[in-house]
């Protein structure tokens, strides 16, 4: 079994990578996957031979990369918010932009509400329970009773799993936008969530890697990308308290529009559109005070 350096494999993938248009940078996470080590150790170690067994199943895996699997599929895992979500085809793969949801979430929850007072939260449209399990672990001076709500039971599957390796208590309910708390009679002071929000209309801009192996479910909001935040106009009245926080993930383009549709739900609110770190809408979150 041929044996290569660091070096000589990550050339390789880079290489191949790229001629093929994908992520150069895949090569050293996958790498740094299989042998065990934190980018500033495969850094300082390029001359180290690569196992022959672990050179064969990188080059089978930068291969199937090639062929349109992510990444994190192969690897299994993707890091969000510093811990690692185990991930597959029924759930979408967090993305960067929701770790700013939940980060100007957490801002705006200790602006609003008291710490120490147990405040009921939920997340919908689960997923992974990226979003769920984040906000139950980094919310430490409001203790929250996490919910999450998934239409998927497969989905849902998934974020069990990741809320019981993490070592977070989450409620999960199975049902469709937030009936399944209306029907629990649940009331909430916090509601993020990261809805699906791609019009159908762009479906063919959309990467191979995403359209053939995430769920559509999680993807398209309708053929303006709108539908589930208009359904959210209807069924927040009745789940939300007096004093609340809902944020919403949007499209690049939507946070205005989502804004006005809270403004029309929530008149005696503040609504406001907050840009990510690239400068784009992303988020959209309405205090109620």
């Amino acid at each position: 079994m041929t044996s290569v350096t660091i070096f000589e494999a990550l050339k390789w993938a880079s290489s191949f990578l790229v001629e093929n248009g994908r992520d150069e940078n895949v090569g050293e996470i996958y790498l740094r996957h299989l042998i065990g080590m934190s980018r500033s150790q495969l850094l300082a170690e390029q001359r180290r031979s690569v196992p022959g067994e672990k050179w064969e199943e990188f080059q089978d895996g930068i291969h199937r990369h090639v062929g349109g699997v992510p990444i994190q599929h192969i690897i299994g895992v993707e890091e969000f918010y510093g811990r690692e979500f185990v991930v597959n085809e029924h759930v979408l793969i967090p993305r960067p932009e929701t770790e700013e949801l939940i980060y100007y979430g957490l801002e705006k929850m200790k602006d609003l509400f008291e710490p120490g007072i147990l405040l009921q939260a939920a997340d919908v449209g689960t997923g992974s329970g990226a979003i769920a399990v984040t906000l139950k672990l980094e919310s430490k001076r409001i203790p929250l009773e996490m919910m999450a709500v998934d239409i998927s039971s497969e989905a849902l599957a998934v974020a069990r799993e990741n809320s019981e390796r993490l070592g977070a208590d989450v409620r999960f309910f199975e049902g469709d936008l937030l009936k399944p708390l209306i029907e629990d009679g649940v009331k909430l002071d916090i509601l993020l969530s990261n809805p699906p929000y791609i019009p159908l209309t762009d479906r063919e801009t959309l990467s191979d890697v995403v359209i053939e192996h995430e769920p559509e479910l999680a993807l398209f909001g309708g053929e303006d990308g709108y539908d589930l935040y208009k359904r959210f106009m209807e069924e927040l009245p009745l789940v939300m308290k007096e004093t609340c926080l809902i944020g919403f993930e949007v499209g690049v383009g939507q946070g205005e529009i989502v804004a006005d549709m809270l403004r029309a739900t929530f008149p005696d609110a503040e609504t406001v559109v907050v840009h990510d770190i690239n400068g784009k809408d992303r988020m959209v979150f309405c205090v109620r005070k």
